[in-house]
């Protein structure tokens, strides 16, 4: 035990000493310590700040050192020994986080605190954090009888296993499908970047030729450029039926009973609480209030965009019908002929942009956009713990003073889940000797890796990518927060969470952010003027049918969240039917499952929050706006949005922040205008 690297403290995870033997011991020795602790606290006779709630979160800090390493391992070096480690530890922190949650004399120790004279003497982000804690104390189920909190510690736990069970099996389900081609003959369209990969696939599994697999380096651009309709088809049937019942694999990985028991329990969880609906019950920590708003805001977006969409996806089939010779536009022909109209009406491709990303300076640009919006500066820290060659470390300086930092995994491999995204290592807080512990985050995305010595060239969407998780980065690092409950992106209401995400975004389409971020690999030359007004001008293509498919999305999530009390595998399938048929223009296939890849809402944080992305869509475009009114590098503008915005973490409600930096309520008229879609007021 003393030789387990999990129980020591570390500014740094120590990747390279952690084995998953070390898992299991490490986290039962933290939660036994954690709880005799907490007993300890718990019978206090005179509570304050210092003597009950900093000790609370020296407990949790403790916790989250040892097991903040291991989940980012399990989802970028997954192995069986870690995933069987990772495993047997859901249970017990679930079981732990509802002891804690429903402890009695805890949470009466707190409400003292919360009606003393102290709580007007502690500052803003303290009192936050006091009441967040005892939301969430009635929340876990506090107030409940006995019966009823078994019941509650019973589900959660089951939720846990079950959202680490769809994950596992959507890996395994999207690893476990290949196509071998010994030559390029099928291939015809494909650019030679999507051909190298191809090849280093099957380099990589000791084949000749060509794999493809459905991994997104490999997948998009058989779907966007490949010639040969047949090979489309069967590579995206084997994408859009992963982990279900039907596909060349059909059977295996089915993650149909995973999402029954999983939408049975939350409502059950909800109902137990005391709330009406799953989505009830998800609303009590977000800006929306209720359902009703919800689904008010969701409709009314579709309303406007709907049109639109109709006109766009009607030009498509129009399109490919007199240019491609396809006569019925299928589910996996409109990546292709969208990629075709849009070269036609646009001149302009992904492709032809890659050679003015590298990768390299992709991520220079991103720190020089950065810099000058907030005067920071990224450095490089070679001797930082790392685990795997890919991965790079970054310190972030103020001046000459460290004040954050980053892990950088760019690239897709073998073991790592897909997608994009930011995860926490370290919070900002103030340790109880004083010290202050400096936050640190993952930044995750799975973009094509280098090839053959060459450095990686980028799309202009995967730079986009790049830029939208280093937002939610600068969240958690710039925070000034010293409470580690509200430090960065900790008690940000769920629905705000994606505005410092989605605000970066922009910066990638204007003429003085692609200054700092494009350079062509072989010449440095910067982006052309003929490139940047042909990209400014597609910028919109299909704009509103790529709403619809996101409102799609959170139509179904919600809907099923609020809707289905019980619901089987028909039923979901027969919901999402239904929002298809009022809202999409995309025809679709009977053997689509995407139910059973959505990991947002059945593995992630995202269950009756998908809505959020456009929802802080909102606050984004109407934030980035002020940008655009005073100069996009405007400096006075750009510290503004740090102090206001990325500064304050959940020290405050995301509304009153968001009206601290605007001067007042977001406008829903950017987002329209952004995105190509006219305000209310022209409709």
């Amino acid at each position: 035990m003393s030789n387990n690297p999990l129980l020591e403290q570390h500014s740094l995870p120590p990747f390279e000493a952690i084995r998953p033997e070390h898992v299991v011991p490490a986290i039962e020795k933290i939660i036994a310590d954690n709880r005799q602790a907490t007993e300890a606290l718990a019978r206090q006779q005179d509570v304050s700040w210092q003597t009950l709630a900093a000790p609370l979160e020296t407990l949790d800090d403790r916790l989250s050192q040892a097991w903040s390493p291991v989940s980012h391992l399990n989802s970028t070096m997954n192995s069986d020994a870690l995933r069987d480690a990772y495993q047997q530890c859901l249970a017990m922190l679930s079981e732990y986080g509802t002891w804690v949650g429903q402890h009695t004399a805890l949470f009466k120790a707190f409400e003292p605190l919360r009606q003393g004279d102290e709580f007007a003497t502690l500052d803003t982000a303290q009192r936050k954090a006091i009441d967040n804690t005892l939301r969430n104390f009635r929340l876990a189920g506090v107030d409940l009888p006995a019966d009823a909190k078994k019941r509650y510690g019973e589900i959660q736990a089951r939720l846990s296993e079950l959202g680490n069970t769809f994950s596992n099996q959507l890996l395994d389900a999207t690893q476990s499908w290949h196509l071998d081609l010994a030559d390029a003959d099928r291939l015809g369209g494909l650019p030679e970047s999507a051909l190298e990969t191809l090849k280093a696939n099957a380099e990589a599994k000791g084949v000749s030729g060509y794999r493809i697999t459905l991994d997104v380096p490999s997948f998009l651009p058989v779907m966007t450029f490949a010639e040969d309709r047949e090979l489309r088809r069967e590579v995206y049937t084997a994408y859009v039926t992963r982990a279900s019942d039907q596909g060349p694999k059909a059977g295996e990985n089915d993650n149909a009973p995973v999402i029954e028991e999983t939408l049975s329990l939350r409502q059950e969880l909800a109902r137990l609480l005391g709330f009406d609906t799953y989505a009830d019950y998800s609303l009590a920590t977000k800006m929306a209030e209720t359902p009703e708003q919800v689904l008010g805001f969701l409709d009314d977006l579709a309303n406007r965009a709907h049109p639109q969409a109709q006109r766009e996806f009607n030009e498509l089939e129009a399109f490919a019908k007199e240019s491609l010779g396809l006569d019925a536009l299928k589910p996996w022909d409109t990546g292709f002929a969208s990629e075709k109209l849009r070269q036609a009406r646009y001149d302009i491709s992904q492709e032809q942009l890659r050679p003015y990303f590298p990768a390299p300076r992709a991520i220079e640009g991103l720190f020089r956009v950065t810099n000058k919006l907030y005067g920071i500066r990224m450095a490089e820290n070679p001797e930082a713990p790392r685990y795997h060659p890919d991965v790079k470390y970054f310190d972030v300086l103020d001046g000459d003073r460290p004040i954050a930092g980053f892990y950088l995994d760019l690239y897709a491999r073998e073991g790592k889940r897909g997608g994009a995204w930011m995860d926490v290592c370290r919070t900002r807080l103030q340790r109880e000797n004083g010290e202050l512990q400096l936050p640190v985050a993952y930044l995750t995305c799975n973009f094509t890796p280098p090839v053959a010595g060459k450095p990686a060239l980028l799309t202009h969407d995967e730079v986009l990518t790049l830029f939208h998780e280093f937002g939610h980065g600068l969240h958690h690092m710039l925070t000034r927060q010293t409470v580690a409950d509200v430090s960065g992106i900790s008690g940000v209401a769920w629905d705000a969470v994606e505005l410092p995400s989605q605000f970066m975004e922009n910066f990638c389409w204007e003429r003085e952010g692609l200054d700092l971020i494009a350079g062509h690999v072989d010449t440095g030359e910067k982006l052309p003027d003929e490139l940047l007004n042909k990209l400014q001008a597609a910028r919109n293509f299909q704009s509103a049918m790529q709403m619809m498919r996101q409102l799609e999305f959170s139509l179904f999530d919600f809907r099923l969240h609020h809707e289905c009390r019980k619901p089987s595998a028909a039923d979901v399938q027969a919901l999402l039917d239904d929002v298809r048929a009022k809202v999409s223009v995309v025809p679709a296939v009977d053997f689509n499952r995407f139910q059973n890849g959505f990991a947002h809402i059945f593995a992630g944080g995202y269950a009756a929050g998908y809505y959020s992305y456009k929802w802080a869509e909102v606050l984004s475009a109407d934030a980035y706006s002020a940008f655009e009114e005073a100069g996009i590098f405007d400096p006075e503008t750009g510290r503004r949005f740090r102090e206001a915005i990325l500064e304050q973490g959940g020290s405050r409600e995301a509304a009153e922040l968001f009206k601290a930096f605007r001067g007042r309520e977001p406008s829903i008229d950017p987002l329209l205008r952004h995105a190509g879609i006219e305000p209310r007021d022209a409709a």
